[in-house]
């Protein structure tokens, strides 16, 4: 497993292993006013302890109305970086490289977090949504350049636009809800000229060296679009892609002895199209199958979720060759959905 273990240099950071925490949204940890708790900062130092090469902060809302819940982290405010801090302190310690997920939910936006939920296009299955005007859409982008210039200032290493899991920005993204007529719709640059703006919004503002992550929904609607949505992407200067689904129900034909599942695939498959780094995310479980992708040359990251939720020192026990306190997938859905406390897995 040497693989997985080999730095990654990225700008001018070193990252020391290949591990990377995606962004996990603790619920109910924070308030309405999406302030960073206690409990947050030692969340995510004990995963830095823990000897992860990155982590990634859990969805944090750029906007107020855009929230995916009404107790989400916010950095829609100055007054969020203090707090934000902490995290960031308390990560480097370890050395451990981290991130910020800057996120929207769209029209996914909760009903208790904002009575409209906004998006590319009406959704006529939702009473509740509305198309956003041109004036709307330059003054949310705003509010993500806005958000990632706090990120800096609380000493993120960069921040993760979060362009998957059918959350604002894979909306404009695909044609499926994306109907509109204008210079943000009809083709795939229109439709990816919300996040272009965002992406070369952030880069002007944070300089060089701050890393852009962008996390894609390589099936929105399908791979062959997932693929030129990553080559768009990279064109327009973003430093990670972080491949994961789109939040529909269309999943990716795989070749049938290939080891993992079609969301790995996907982002194996996009890898070969894009000449930046790749993290693959989605059951991925063990440090076996981790390292074997790097060492196949499959991925340059590999993102364990549930599993460093439920370990906190997965990577230093995988370095270890020590056991690991695994996820064991409850059905019919993680119960951390309704509380990390009613994970049977949780360790205090």
């Amino acid at each position: 497993m040497n693989a997985l273990f080999k730095e990654f240099e990225l700008k001018k950071l070193k990252i020391k292993n290949r591990i990377v925490m995606p962004a996990l949204v603790n619920f109910n940890w924070s308030d309405d006013n999406g302030f960073v708790t206690e409990r947050h900062v030692k969340h995510y130092e004990e995963r830095a302890k823990g000897e992860a090469g990155i982590i990634i902060v859990e969805a944090t809302a750029v906007n107020k109305n855009g929230r995916l819940l009404p107790t989400q982290l916010g950095i829609w405010s100055d007054e969020h970086i203090e707090g934000m801090k902490k995290i960031t302190t308390a990560c480097h310690k370890y050395g451990t490289v981290i991130m910020l997920q800057i996120h929207h939910g769209g029209l996914n936006t909760h009903p208790r977090a904002a009575e409209k939920a906004a998006g590319p296009s009406v959704d006529p299955n939702k009473s509740r949504s509305y198309e956003l005007s041109v004036e709307e859409i330059k003054n949310l982008t705003r509010d993500f350049i806005e958000g990632a210039v706090r990120a800096m200032k609380a000493g993120f290493d960069g921040i993760e636009i979060h362009g998957a899991h059918m959350y604002l920005l894979c909306q404009f993204a695909t044609q499926l809800v994306n109907k509109r007529t204008d210079e943000y719709g009809e083709t795939l640059e229109g439709r990816l000229k919300f996040a272009k703006e965002i992406i070369t919004g952030i880069r002007k503002e944070t300089g060089n060296d701050f890393i852009i992550s962008y996390r894609l929904g390589a099936n929105a609607p399908n791979l062959e679009d997932g693929i030129n949505i990553a080559k768009e992407l990279e064109h327009y200067g973003i430093n990670i892609l972080h491949v994961s689904h789109g939040g529909m129900n269309n999943p990716v034909e795989i070749p049938q002895n290939f080891k993992y599942n079609w969301i790995v695939y996907s982002g194996t498959e996009i890898k070969k199209h894009v000449n930046i780094p790749v993290i693959v995310v989605n059951e991925i479980h063990t440090p076996e199958r981790a390292s074997w992708l790097i060492e196949n040359d499959l991925a340059d990251f590999t993102a364990i979720g549930r599993d460093i939720l439920t370990d906190a020192e997965w990577a230093k026990k995988a370095r270890l060759n020590e056991e690991i306190n695994y996820c064991i997938d409850c059905k019919p859905r993680c119960r951390r959905f309704e509380s990390s406390e009613l994970c049977p897995k949780n360790r205090k």
